[in-house]
């Protein structure tokens, strides 16, 4: 597996004509329908078309080609970008334009949102001979960054989708190279028992049950001039969970090909950082493993060694994630960042606190936190702080060893409990952030089909564009 190719979906002002949108709060459809022949009136009126938030309607001429489309925003002030993401999937082929940018909306932010909802995952099903629909953008928009953002969303989104016979370690590896090699990036890799040597022996003790086509391994890419700040960014990468010893039932282990998406996201955060060329130097750091289940499994009971020389109980076969992202963070802590960034498909305990669409995420620090939050409204990308709760540290404490992977059963908050693990391994020299994404679409809605999602990296990256502005390193 490689890159995506990406469909052409975004196109300058000067290539041409294109149809009009025009872009209608409810409070504003009956003027705009007053002022329109009768005929649009009835069109409107047939098609329930109330100008709802994400509601698209084509308007034909009375000879019956398009005329113009309409896009609901729904209530005004509520508005965001992101509901240009409907567009695409309800659009003839051809060229659009908006008649206006609504007062309040990114252009740039809009021109995404319209990539972003071409979207299709279609390694298995190609589609041949459709022509695109194509946005034209804002002559301000700066396409290039646009393209670099979409490109890297989808690179995350069909890296998730791609099931785990077609996306094992090793085609993560090759995608972790040529995102290096495109960008000038160096990259090293420690594979199987060579994880021993090398210190990493919770990733082996993880992944060491797999088939040796599929061994484990550590990528780390680092990239930028090494006097610029450090910023680390870490993904879990397990490409397929079955809970090891601790089996997963099957209707627990059908998404388990999603389980990666960590490490789908961390590359493609920091594709994006390389292609926007920000003043840092990068460390994107992926362990990769398959929880498999063979004789060489780890088994409940067991007692691992870190990196970082805190040793693990393992309570639970199924709690592997943790277990590698310690060897990961630790690794982190070794470059002196003054940002660590984490991603992990972790817990259920996240959906169950926040659902499939709000991303939870856990900091002591609330400068970081702000900015955060500030970046994910930018780039409306919803994410949620929850607290890293000293009540509940004693949860995740052992009676043989330093700590356990599985949190005792009264702290109940299994993503807090996780996170407040995670935390023993962080870096110490700057600030980290754990963020607990779901990567996956349970159900349908315009610009957003069922399977893989990228989630929180596009205010994350808003974050880093902020925080490290280009000229600040020079």
């Amino acid at each position: 597996m490689s890159e995506p190719i990406i469909a052409p979906s975004l196109r300058s002002a000067e290539d041409g004509a294109a149809t009009p949108i025009h872009c209608l709060y409810e409070s504003e459809l009956a003027a705009f329908v007053e002022a329109r022949p009768s005929f649009v009136k009835g069109f409107v009126a047939l098609e329930a078309f109330k100008a709802k938030a994400g509601q698209v309607l084509v308007l034909p001429t009375p000879q019956g080609v398009v005329d113009r489309v309409l896009l609901g925003l729904g209530e005004r002030g509520k508005a965001d970008a992101m509901l240009f993401r409907a567009l695409p999937g309800r659009l003839p082929a051809g060229d659009f334009r908006l008649s206006a940018t609504p007062e309040g909306l990114d252009p740039g932010q809009i021109a995404l949102a319209f990539a972003l909802g071409a979207y299709r995952f279609d390694r298995y099903r190609p589609r041949t001979g459709e022509e695109p629909r194509r946005l034209v953008a804002d002559p301000e928009v700066d396409l290039d960054e646009v393209r670099a953002v979409a490109h890297a969303c989808a690179l995350a989104r069909d890296m998730i989708n791609t099931p785990a016979n077609d996306l094992g370690p090793l085609q993560i590896e090759t995608i972790a190279r040529e995102i290096a090699e495109r960008y000038g990036a160096t990259i090293a890799m420690v594979t199987g028992d060579d994880l021993l040597a090398e210190n990493y022996p919770a990733v082996h003790a993880v992944g060491r049950a797999a088939v040796p086509a599929r061994a484990p391994r550590m990528i780390e890419i680092s990239w930028g001039d090494a006097s610029h700040p450090r910023v680390a960014i870490i993904g879990k990468g397990v490409v397929f969970d079955t809970g090891g010893l601790d089996i997963k039932p099957s209707s627990g282990m059908r998404l388990m090909k999603k389980d990666m998406g960590g490490a789908a996201h961390a590359l493609a955060l920091g594709r994006m950082v390389m292609a926007a060329g920000l003043p840092v130097a990068l460390s994107v750091l992926v362990p990769v493993v398959e929880n498999a289940i063979a004789g060489d499994a780890m088994r409940p009971g067991d007692v691992l060694a870190t990196r970082s020389g805190l040793t693990v109980e393992v309570g639970n076969t199924d709690a592997e994630g943790r277990l590698i992202l310690a060897d990961a963070l630790t690794r982190a802590g070794e470059l002196e960042p003054v940002l660590t960034l984490d991603l992990a498909t972790l817990t259920g305990a996240a959906r169950v606190a926040l659902g499939p669409q709000v991303i939870p995420f856990f900091t002591p620090d609330d400068d970081l936190a702000g900015e955060i939050e500030a970046g994910a409204r930018a780039a409306a990308d919803p994410l949620w702080r929850l607290p890293l709760w000293d009540g509940y540290r004693e949860a995740v404490e052992s009676d043989i060893a330093d700590l356990k992977n599985d949190p005792d059963a009264w702290a109940q908050a299994g993503a807090m409990t996780a996170a407040l693990f995670l935390q023993r391994f962080a870096p110490t020299t700057g600030a980290w952030a754990h963020f607990d994404i779901f990567a996956w679409n349970p159900k349908a809605r315009p610009g957003h089909p069922a399977g893989g999602e990228a989630q929180v990296i596009r205010g994350l990256y808003a974050m880093l564009k902020a925080k490290f502005p280009k000229g600040a390193g020079a």
